[in-house]
């Protein structure tokens, strides 16, 4: 990608008169060397692919290590028998946030968005925008492309990865891509979208990456809820006109430099964390007896 910043890309779209989403789009279109269509229905299948994933969700599966299963279908018979506080709206977005994340777990396919262990918080905003507003299959490809753009960007200034910047890269990061998205498909414009981002990866900066037996189960699955849960509240915030103090691109460099500053301990390697309480401890014990 030609662009190195959220604000060059705001730049862009104002000079040209264009949506932030179809900046991005032309980039992509000129570095891969594709047609308009060719992109767009590029993006479009994976969309699509993340649809699947929600609708292959086998409540019944668990994952190998038995740590991780019915957890989705367990929040989606609470928010249907009225147990839950947060809304229908929430509700939808908690159980697709589960659901992904533990089809990730049970190694299903899904989407990486912008990680695997990442993959429930687009999906869980963005399907769940889509079944309560009716919103057209073009118009969720353009939301798509403009998170693509906010990943891209922090990709380019700091990180993605949990093993190189904690789980701040990987949740934060899904987070501030879904909540611009997500601003865009409100109505939102450059302002809303970028703020939106800034204001959910700033939510979670600091958070660290700590595999429980290093495996992307424990807390990653639970984790895509707060992530996607955040980038509603965010993208809230943003379309209330509330901003965020700190510049969009000065909170990606913060999160770049907070996780240049964790220690290797929290950073995907299992050593700290969760993953080295007494009770991680022992199950870490037990999976490497069972196998």
């Amino acid at each position: 990608m030609s662009f190195h910043s959220l604000e060059e890309i705001v730049s862009a779209a104002e000079q040209q008169k264009k949506p932030f989403f179809r900046i991005v789009l032309e980039d992509d279109m000129s570095e891969r060397m594709v047609s308009e269509e060719e992109s767009f229905l590029a993006m479009q299948a994976m969309y699509s692919a993340m649809n699947s994933a929600d609708e292959s969700y086998d409540g019944g599966m668990k994952s190998a290590s038995g740590l991780v299963g019915n957890d989705g279908q367990k929040m989606e018979e609470a928010v249907k028998a009225g147990k839950t506080i947060s809304g229908s709206f929430m509700g939808e977005v908690m159980v697709r946030a589960l659901k992904m994340g533990e089809s990730n777990a049970c190694m299903k396919r899904i989407v990486a968005a912008p990680t695997a262990g990442s993959c429930g918080v687009m999906p869980a905003v963005f399907l769940t925008y889509q079944n309560c507003f009716h919103v057209s299959d073009e118009k969720m490809t353009e939301a798509m492309f403009t998170a693509a753009g906010i990943g891209t960007v922090i990709a380019e200034r700091a990180f993605l990865a949990g093993a190189t910047g904690g789980c701040q890269a990987e949740i934060g990061s899904a987070s501030a891509m879904a909540a611009g998205g997500l601003a865009y498909l409100m109505g939102g414009g450059n302002q809303e979208i970028i703020h939106a981002s800034a204001i959910a990866l700033k939510s979670l900066l600091g958070l660290v990456c700590d595999p429980v037996a290093g495996l992307v189960e424990v807390p990653c699955v639970k984790r895509n809820v707060i992530g996607a849960v955040n980038a509603v509240s965010s993208a809230d915030m943003a379309m209330a006109g509330i901003v965020s103090r700190i510049p969009p691109d000065e909170v990606i460099s913060a999160m770049r430099a907070i996780g240049m500053a964790l220690p290797c301990s929290l950073k995907e390697t299992g050593e700290g964390g969760l993953a080295a309480t007494p009770s991680a401890v022992e199950i870490a014990k037990k999976l490497i007896s069972d196998f």
